[in-house]
């Protein structure tokens, strides 16, 4: 697939890289037509020159560690489930991990917090058990199937845990509303693929130059009160 499309005959390229390794041998063959590319929503910097829009991967972590932190008094027993086919050493989805430790080593008052993880790589509800939830009281999914956790959640009829994640599909919405969902990191995927268009318009046709590499996308937060 990725042959086809390098034969292709284009003025610029759109590029969300979804799978790490197979994005850079793609970026590989790429690199050779030197026109303009954007990436959106992942950045795999250093390989190749182009421009980013999406969000800072860490500080999203990062607040997402902040959201865990509030109002709580007692000890606090946290999962981190990562749910994922391919989980890259570079790539958004461990800066996410990173940055949400990095909120609570950079906030030594929280000593009332204790983590573990669970890595599942296949999106299967059916993975999950009541032992990974034993004493857990609050639940960060670093991607988009928060759902997952939630179902699993709902089903055996557990309440009482917190549960944050990203972006505003359907499926985390519906647990969003019912309230077994705390809060979603929102990516705004139509105003990375508007931007992304607009930059290689300006960048093609308008022949305009910029110095800037990246632009990145303020950090929602979304809850049940204010999801429109």
């Amino acid at each position: 697939m990725t042959a086809k499309v390098l034969e292709f005959e284009c003025d610029g390229m759109l590029f969300s890289p979804i799978f790490h390794e197979e994005s850079i041998v793609f970026l590989d063959g790429y690199k050779k037509k030197n026109k303009p590319v954007v990436m959106i929503d992942s950045d795999i910097k250093d390989k190749i020159d182009h421009y980013y829009i999406g969000q800072d991967a860490f500080k999203s972590g990062y607040l997402a560690g902040r959201l865990i932190s509030f109002a709580v008094k007692n000890d606090r027993n946290v999962l981190i489930v990562k749910i994922a086919k391919e989980i890259d050493s570079t790539s958004v989805y461990l800066q996410r991990i990173k940055g949400f430790y990095t909120f609570f080593e950079e906030h030594s008052e929280l000593t009332n917090f204790s983590f573990s993880e669970i890595t599942i790589k296949d999106p299967d509800v059916n993975l999950l058990n009541l032992e990974m939830f034993k004493n857990i009281s609050s639940v960060f999914v670093p991607n988009s199937r928060a759902y997952i956790v939630a179902q699993f959640l709902e089903k055996q009829n557990i309440k009482g845990i917190r549960i944050i994640g990203y972006d505003l599909l359907k499926e985390n919405i519906k647990y969003l509303n019912s309230g077994i969902l705390d809060f979603l990191i929102n990516q705004k995927p139509e105003e990375q693929g508007y931007m992304g268009v607009n930059y290689l318009y300006k960048k093609i046709i308008l022949q305009e130059s910029s110095e800037d590499t990246a632009h990145f996308i303020p950090l929602d937060i979304i809850l049940k009160e204010n999801y429109m």
